[in-house]
């Protein structure tokens, strides 16, 4: 049955703190005028906004002249006192702000609004004092950078150079963001990764609200069986066997689709039920992608991107940390960020809301030339875990599989290789001209000018008087167009 608190035990809990401050200050976090009676909620809230205002409690005498509640002495009070104290205005508190929450609601409910009423009887739940004192950093170093490693969930991408900029891989709880503009391949790299993971033994969801399931199962195809898109209908025994015998040694991998404008909670519902029709737990899920998903917490308008990703980032977040999963979704770039080589925190669609939230943020650089050769760029534009920011791996890309493979350290950037140097990728895209001996390509204007010279017009000088002579030929052919007038 549960406790009723009466008017007399409210008096207690307030005569308790104005007797003596610090139980105040130790229940402030959670102390809400409202919780209490009609008759003490003038005089619970006086305390309060006199603590506030005035940085002290005020004395029983100022509270009975401006409310006329007559707050009393408590005689004898201990330690022991305090710490019954504290516990039983905890559940007190806890009742009375679920019980608004409820009432509140049944209002919702009847306005048909649903979303919101899970954070709301959440928030009501969770009320809870402080005990946590946090880490003491100087008594057991080896302790908590164990518990970091064994705990924290660090995983592989898959991709080595990318897992060193990350200080060992991505987090479990975290938020990771993957940004490029349309058509630059953000579905491709989740799409990869989540390979890289059931290949790892892990199993997780891939999430769509774009793609169909079937386009998307179809292009991990390629990539678990390493043939080409265009070969797939062709061999389909072989593609079978490949898939199957891959999957015999992987962990799960779900392909959901779910429509634009759905929400966290329609994600978290299926994660939940997956997790109870399967009897395994998920460790990782694809968002595809962050733009398309809606905020529950707050109504916002869909032009609003600032609010609504703010909230949305948010409560991906929230789930990650919940399941205690990997998170991986995307986000599209602006069109500020079309020409540009070097991506920046402005280049974000719907601003940096999104950017404050997550824990890592990806960068996709290409080209149809790069892609062309096989070339990926990714740019680390934010990092929690590791100090990466600014820092960029190159990935090779095969056109065929669509599967992104890293090339290893020594190929980042390295002179003479096909790849560009760290920070100078623009000037390997660069149209450049030079002028060499040689033939030149049939219908040029260097081609013609031999033809009616007879001599290469472009040739590197051979000596000091080499311009000499081509200008003497060249005064020549001019007389003997003369002539011939």
């Amino acid at each position: 049955m549960s406790k009723e608190y009466s008017t007399e035990l409210q008096k207690l809990f307030l005569e308790m703190m104005v007797q003596n401050a610090e139980s105040y200050l130790r229940v402030q976090n959670i102390y809400n005028p409202d919780n209490f009676d009609r008759s003490l909620k003038e005089a619970a809230k006086f305390i309060k906004d006199h603590i506030e205002g005035h940085k002290s409690m005020p004395t029983a005498e100022q509270i009975l002249a401006v409310t006329t509640t007559d707050l009393k002495p408590v005689p004898d009070l201990n330690d022991n006192h305090y710490e019954w104290f504290m516990g039983e205005f905890e559940t007190f508190t806890k009742k009375q702000e679920l019980e608004r929450a409820v009432l509140k609601a049944a209002d919702m409910i009847e306005k048909g609004d649903f979303d919101p009423i899970e954070k709301l009887i959440k928030d009501a739940v969770q009320i809870s004092l402080t005990k946590d004192m946090g880490t003491e950093y100087f008594a057991d170093p080896r302790a908590r950078l164990m518990k970091i490693k064994d705990n924290n969930g660090q995983v592989s991408t898959g991709w080595s150079t990318m897992d060193k900029r990350l200080f060992g891989g991505m987090n479990r709880g975290e938020l990771n963001i993957f940004a490029g503009g349309s058509g630059s391949g953000k579905s491709l790299f989740m799409q990869n990764i989540a390979i890289n993971w059931v290949t790892q033994g892990l199993s997780g969801v891939f999430l769509t609200l774009e793609l169909s399931e079937e386009l998307c199962a179809m292009r991990m195809d390629s990539m678990v069986a390493n043939i080409s898109t265009k070969e797939i209908f062709r061999d389909l025994d072989q593609l079978e066997l490949k898939v199957k015998m891959t999957g015999k040694k992987s962990g799960s991998l779900r392909i959901k689709y779910m429509p634009a404008q759905s929400n966290v909670n329609q994600i978290r519902a299926y994660l939940k039920e997956l997790e109870v029709q399967t009897g395994r737990k998920t460790d990782f899920i694809m968002v595809d992608y962050l733009d398309l998903v809606m905020p529950v917490s707050a109504k916002v308008s869909p032009n609003d991107l600032f609010v609504k990703d703010k909230y949305v980032s948010e409560e991906l977040r929230n789930l990650a940390k919940e399941f205690n999963i990997l998170m991986i979704t995307a986000s599209q770039l602006n069109r500020s960020a079309v020409e540009e080589v070097e991506f920046d925190h402005s280049h974000i669609s719907g601003g940096i809301s999104k950017i404050n939230t997550a824990d890592n943020v990806f960068g996709i650089f290409t080209s149809r030339q790069m892609r062309e050769r096989g070339r990926y760029q990714i740019q680390l534009m934010k990092t929690r875990s590791s100090s990466g920011v600014g820092m960029k791996v190159d990935l090779d890309f095969d056109v065929e599989t669509l599967r992104i493979t890293d090339p290893g350290e020594d190929a980042q950037g390295t002179p003479g290789s096909m790849r560009p140097q760290v920070g100078s990728i623009l000037s390997s895209i660069k149209p450049k001209t030079t002028f060499t001996g040689g033939d030149d390509a049939e219908g040029s204007g260097s081609a013609a000018f031999k033809r009616a010279t007879g001599t290469p017009a472009w040739d590197k000088p051979t000596g000091s008087g080499s311009g000499e002579v081509n200008s003497a030929k060249l005064k020549n052919m001019i007389a003997g167009l003369k002539k011939v007038e």
